[in-house]
């Protein structure tokens, strides 16, 4: 899931440069690729909260830690 999210951004900045650069895409293609930054953006959250919460050692470093 973490390498799908990467290579989603990746896709997004180049294609996002090359919108740029060449400035024919209309207003629909930007807003396509603001989606899929969005659904890349969120496929790397969801990997970080899946981790964060299948993680016996932060859970014991929370529990065993003083503030």
């Amino acid at each position: 899931m973490e390498k799908t999210g990467y290579i989603i951004l990746i896709i997004v900045t180049i294609a996002w440069i090359i919108a740029w650069v060449v400035g024919m895409f209309e207003n629909v293609w930007l807003g396509i690729i603001g989606l899929v930054t969005i659904i890349g953006l969120g496929l790397l959250f969801v990997k970080a909260l899946t981790d964060r919460l299948a993680s016996k050692k932060d859970d014991k470093y929370s529990r065993d830690v003083k503030e």
